[in-house]
């Protein structure tokens, strides 16, 4: 199964594993899954270190190779994903969230969230 990771679950996997979800760890260890990452989880780590925020503190060039060595996939952000955001509910305003969603949905992937907020969307979005 294609696994899109949120930015957050894509963190945690990536620094600090503890902080994982045991749903999360079980999707990430399982070698049937493939593991995605979106350019806008970059994109949005990037922006909110650059505003000094601590929970985004890593260093986005080094968060991408490490991904990439270990076997995740880059979704890069389309046009169609880009449009497709025009038909979600209004129930989060976070640009970066509803991109991720935009693509999980057009892409007919899972997107794996520990945000209640984000599972609360409809379609292939799956709560940890």
């Amino acid at each position: 199964m294609k696994l899109l990771l949120d930015t957050h679950l894509l963190l945690w996997a990536a620094g600090q594993p503890g902080q994982l979800p045991a749903a999360a760890r079980a999707l990430l260890d399982d070698p049937q899954n493939e593991l995605l990452f979106s350019s806008a989880s970059l994109w949005e780590v990037t922006i909110k270190r650059g505003l000094g925020r601590s929970d985004f503190h890593v260093d986005p060039r080094l968060l991408r190779r490490g991904l990439l060595d270990n076997g995740y996939s880059e979704l890069p952000i389309t046009s169609e994903h880009a449009v497709a955001i025009d038909g979600l509910p209004p129930i989060h305003k976070d640009p970066f969230d509803r991109i991720l969603i935009a693509q999980a949905i057009v892409e007919g992937i899972a997107l794996i969230t520990a945000d209640p907020l984000v599972a609360r969307y409809p379609g292939p979005v799956r709560s940890v």
